[in-house]
């Protein structure tokens, strides 16, 4: 496996940290695991300003786009066990930014955003924007395009494998 010294790299904070100071990682998984963290650090610094991490910020928009949804449902649809996914809703919950309620099975939960919700999805819209506009603005347009279609392509075969 090659890796790069990082003995004579100045320590930096991580949103100072340089590109040139990363390991060669040998598989996909610690690589995409290394810039899913980075990704979500400039998301989380932008959404941190109207009190919201990205995991927040992505059930608000599921559940404003469908509506209602299970547990089953939002695991499924964010590749999410369940037990993260209770983890994330109990806060959101406690600020009342998410509606529980039970469904014909007694033992099925439906959620749905609250008016809070709605509003606090509205108050994080422009600094997830900003976020967006951050990563486009350093890879382009045509790269941009180019990464979305690769994340779809590599989540479904993972998910296939």
């Amino acid at each position: 496996m090659a890796v790069k010294s990082t003995q004579n790299v100045p320590r930096q904070t991580p949103g100072e940290q340089r590109a040139d100071a990363l390991f060669t990682l040998p598989c996909a998984c610690q690589n995409l695991r290394r810039l899913t963290r980075v990704v979500t650090r400039i998301y989380d610094q932008e959404l941190r300003k109207a009190g919201l991490e990205i995991t927040q910020f992505g059930l608000l928009t599921a559940l404003a786009a469908t509506g209602e949804a299970n547990q089953k449902r939002l695991s499924a649809g964010f590749a999410m066990d369940s037990t993260t996914l209770t983890r994330t809703l109990g806060p959101m919950r406690k600020q009342d930014w998410v509606r529980v309620r039970r469904g014909e099975d007694r033992r099925e939960r439906l959620f749905s955003l609250t008016r809070a919700g709605k509003r606090q999805m509205a108050k994080a819209q422009p600094y997830w924007s900003l976020a967006e506009q951050r990563l486009r603005h350093e890879l382009g347009d045509r790269s941009w395009n180019s990464m979305k279609e690769t994340v779809s392509r590599m989540t479904a075969a993972a998910m296939a494998a």
